[in-house]
């Protein structure tokens, strides 16, 4: 999983430095498409922030031990982490010709990163109890007998 979080965010820096450079080729093809760019910003930021999340979810110490680190809390900081990169990201592109500035490009990328930490926050993990995936114990005595 790591080394598929790795990756995924060396794509989107690659993605990022064709656009400032101009050349983004045929990934140009997803401005034709209404709204593609946005749903782009979405997704891709989405991907990367539940991809973060799950790897370092993996890395949290069984709850059955003594030391407990809260995924969600592990999500929010994470995600408000990525949510200021995204930020520096889109401001920057007014320093370059063939870049502009988007408010609603940012508040895609944002709402990517919401629903895709709240989604992570949703994936079983032996880290997450069931009450912060939003699990009642009713839920959970019907399926058992």
């Amino acid at each position: 999983m790591k080394w598929i979080t790795i990756f995924f965010a060396l794509f989107i820096i690659l993605i990022i430095v064709l656009a400032d450079m101009g050349k983004l080729g045929l990934l140009r093809l997803v401005n034709q498409i209404p709204y593609g760019d946005k749903a782009g910003h979405f997704m891709l930021y989405g991907v990367l922030i539940l991809l973060i999340d799950l790897t370092l979810f993996r890395l949290l110490p069984h709850p059955s031990t003594t030391l407990r680190t809260s995924p969600k809390l592990i999500a929010v900081i994470s995600g408000l982490t990525l949510a200021l990169l995204i930020g520096l990201e889109e401001a920057s592109q007014q320093f370059f010709a063939s870049r502009t500035f988007s408010l609603r490009d940012l508040i895609a990328s944002y709402l990517g990163v919401i629903f895709f930490s709240w989604l992570a926050l949703k994936c079983p993990h032996p880290a997450l109890s069931q009450r912060e995936r939003g699990e009642s114990s009713r839920e959970n005595s019907s399926t058992i007998g």
